[in-house]
């Protein structure tokens, strides 16, 4: 009996883009609290509302799983995770101040050529970033200090402490908590005022940029191979973030106390 053909399907990348793209849309109506935390998500009204079929949001929900900004509980399906309560706030902190200190020791002694090219391109584009004037910021900011962090847990040259930080998706989270602190800033006729209050708040101080020259010194630190150095920097950083985002907690649990 003859052997069968093995036939080549063509790729077809449309589905992929499709996916992204819904994953993108759905993670942005996270972000903007159009998906409220704690609320289910109906994945039916979901496929109407974005016009697309289950097939790409059961994609991109899995995805956003993944990331712990959706859970999916057995015979209930979906829905969007809570914010950080006061307790998971401290928590996250605390692992941070012990890991990421740690992380920038080891890649200042361990760094090569490579990763400190990408250091410093990485800030490179962060001071581009600064510059944008519109809804840009925010999602260049934010992917900016994600990609710094971890980076510098790449290359401690420690997979077990890279994993670690990269699956606590924390800044995720902290942006998640800092837009649900300026809900009604977030309006569409007030994003103008929203994202200056970001930026002059997070990223600005009477000296300029503060978290962009953090990052620019921590990085600097790490190329000149000073582990001493890059670790006090990167200690006092995570510290400084703390006492930036601490209020904007407290106003959320404040809030939902009294709704």
């Amino acid at each position: 009996m003859p052997q069968s053909k093995l036939v080549k399907v063509k790729a077809q990348p449309r589905r992929s883009i499709l996916s992204d793209e819904t994953y993108l849309m759905i993670r942005a109506m996270i972000f903007a609290h159009e998906i409220v935390p704690g609320d289910r998500v109906n994945i039916d009204a979901l496929a109407v509302q974005l016009g697309v079929s289950q097939t790409p949001i059961r994609e991109a929900l899995a995805r956003l799983e993944s990331e712990d900004l959706i859970a999916k509980e057995a015979l209930k399906g979906y829905r969007a995770t809570n914010l950080l309560t006061v307790t998971e706030f401290a928590d996250l902190f605390s692992f941070r101040l012990l890991i990421e200190p740690y992380a920038a020791e080891q890649a200042a002694i361990l760094i090569d050529s490579k990763g400190i090219k990408e250091l410093q391109s990485e800030i490179s584009n962060a001071k581009e970033a600064i510059n944008f004037n519109d809804e840009r910021l925010i999602e260049a900011i934010t992917e900016h200090d994600a990609r710094f962090h971890a980076l510098i847990a790449k290359y401690s040259n420690n997979k077990t402490l890279a994993s670690a930080f990269t699956n606590t998706h924390c800044h995720l989270h902290l942006f998640r908590l800092y837009v649900a602190s300026q809900k009604h800033l977030i309006e569409p006729s007030d994003k103008t005022s929203f994202i200056q209050d970001l930026f002059s708040r997070y990223y600005q101080s009477d000296r300029g940029q503060l978290a962009i020259k953090q990052h620019t010194a921590i990085a600097k630190a790490i190329c000149a191979h000073n582990p001493e150095k890059a670790k006090a920097e990167m200690y006092s950083h995570i510290e400084s973030s703390l006492k930036r985002f601490t209020p904007d907690l407290h106003k959320v649990q404040t809030d939902r106390k009294t709704s």
